[in-house]
C-alpha cells in the first residue's frame, strides 16, 4: 500500500478541516432528539457547512450518495441514508461527519442515544473505549496490526463483535487513501506506521458474539448487521507526529487528550 506524508503545509489544512468536522457534530448535538428526523439533521448539517463553514460536504454525491451526512440508526452499520422517519426513544444513531476545506477532508463520527436505551449506551461505550485505545496504539514505528488487536479483544471481551467488512482509512486530499486500517487483527503484523501519515481510526462494534455479518440494503449504500442486533461507530482522524499521534477531530468534553505522546 502506498502511504501519503503529509507536508507541512497539507497538515496545516488537515487540522482545519478536522476541526470543522468537529464543529458540525457540536452544533447539531442538541437538535439530536425525540422527534427529530435524520433528513432535518441532514439538512441542517449541510446549511451550517456551506454557509457558515464555507466549505463542502464530502458524501453529498460522493458515488451516488445523496445526502450532505451519513446517519446509522440502531442495526445500521453504517452509510445509513438520511429520511423522513423520525427519531424515537430508545434509538440509537451514528452521525458521520465528512467535511472538504481547500481541498483536504476532516471525517468524524459520534454516538447519540435517543431517550433510554441501556443496550445501546452500553455498546456505545465499548465502541468508544475501542477508538480510543487503537489511537493509543499510533506511534511511529507501530504497526496497523496493534490497533486492530487493541480493538478486537476490548470488543470481544465485552461480548461483542468487530465489523470486518469496513475499515478505517487514510485521508487528505481523497476522501479514501492508503493505508486500510483494519479493526481486527494481531499485532506486530501490518504496515508500519509512519510521521505524517494521516487517517482514520471508526470500529464498527456489534452487540453479541459472531455478529460480525452485514448486508447491504437495495439502495446499495445502507450497510445492517444480518442478525439485526444494534451497531455503533465513532471516528477520528489522526496525525502521526513524532511523539504519538494528535486527533485532529477532538471535540469538547471527550475523554482523551489531543496529543497523545509515547516518550
Amino acid at each position: 500500500m502506498a502511504t501519503t506524508i503529509k507536508t507541512a503545509d497539507e497538515i496545516k489544512k488537515m487540522r482545519i478541516a478536522g476541526q470543522l468536522a468537529a464543529d458540525v457534530l457540536t452544533m447539531i448535538a442538541p437538535f439530536v432528539v425525540k422527534g427529530t428526523t435524520t433528513n432535518e439533521l441532514n439538512e441542517l448539517c449541510h446549511n451550517f457547512i456551506i454557509d457558515e463553514q464555507q466549505a463542502i460536504p464530502a458524501p453529498l454525491n460522493y458515488h451516488g450518495f445523496p445526502k450532505s451526512i451519513c446517519t446509522s440508526v440502531n442495526q445500521v452499520v453504517c452509510h445509513g441514508i438520511p429520511n423522513d422517519k423520525q427519531l424515537k426513544d430508545g434509538d440509537i444513531v451514528n452521525l458521520d461527519i465528512t467535511v472538504i476545506k481547500d481541498g483536504y477532508h476532516g471525517d468524524t463520527s459520534e454516538m447519540f442515544i435517543i431517550g433510554k436505551s441501556i443496550a445501546g449506551e452500553r455498546l456505545a461505550k465499548i465502541a468508544q473505549e475501542c477508538l480510543y485505545l487503537g489511537i493509543h496504539m499510533v506511534k511511529p514505528g507501530a504497526q496497523l496490526g496493534d490497533i486492530g488487536e487493541v480493538i478486537q479483544k476490548h470488543a470481544e471481551k465485552n461480548i461483542c463483535s468487530v465489523v470486518r467488512d469496513y475499515c478505517g482509512h487514510g485521508i487528505g486530499l481523497g476522501f479514501h487513501e492508503d493505508p486500510q486500517v483494519l479493526h481486527y487483527g494481531k499485532k506486530g503484523t501490518g504496515q508500519k506506521i509512519e510521521v505524517g501519515q494521516c487517517f482514520t481510526i471508526e470500529p464498527m462494534i456489534n452487540l453479541g458474539r459472531k455478529t460480525e455479518a452485514c448486508k447491504v440494503l437495495n439502495d446499495k449504500w445502507t450497510v445492517e448487521t444480518k442478525k439485526k442486533v444494534l451497531s455503533a461507530q465513532w471516528e477520528h482522524t489522526l496525525l502521526v507526529t513524532e511523539m504519538g499521534v494528535e486527533i485532529l477531530t477532538i471535540r469538547p468534553g471527550e475523554k482523551i487528550e489531543r496529543y497523545i505522546n509515547h516518550s
